[in-house]
């Protein structure tokens, strides 16, 4: 069967295939097509995972900062459990760093649509841009108010 043809009918056994192909240096028979295409997307999912902890991270410390009368151990539980994401995904991709303000502008804008939806605080309660800095998130002493129950 022709390698890119496989890459269409049974993506696991062509990357088996090209797993092969690269430790057997058999470079000419690499479907690089789509072996680029695939880097690419791996690359983009790296980056969307980092956003997405931040999304969820964002939208806790928000609640946590705006809604104080709420503050209890499942929001800290969930704030420490997204930190912990984070220092594992950065530290297993370290290169990642140089994308967390980036990642934080891209997720602030659905953390505070998290945070209106569960709160049912209106939108002009949370300020237009993320006042929290990559450090303080990263932070697992840091809580808004600083204020950790």
């Amino acid at each position: 069967m022709n390698i890119q043809t496989l890459y269409d009918q049974d993506f696991n056994l062509w990357t088996q295939e090209h797993i092969l192909l690269l430790k057997q240096s058999r470079f000419s028979e690499l479907d690089t097509t789509h072996l680029i295409e695939e880097l690419e997307d791996m690359a983009k999912s790296n980056k969307r995972e980092l956003v997405n902890r931040f999304i969820i991270l964002v939208a806790h410390l928000l609640k946590w900062q705006y809604q104080p009368e709420m503050r209890g151990k499942r929001g800290s539980s969930s704030i420490n459990e997204q930190r912990i994401q984070l220092d594992y995904l950065l530290s297993d991709m370290p290169s990642l760093k140089t994308y967390l303000t980036e990642a934080i502008e891209k997720s602030y804008g659905r953390a505070v649509k998290l945070a209106r939806n569960d709160t049912k605080l209106p939108a002009t309660t949370f300020p237009a841009a993320c006042l929290y800095e990559p450090n303080q998130l990263l932070d697992e002493d840091f809580y808004p108010d600083n204020q950790q129950k």
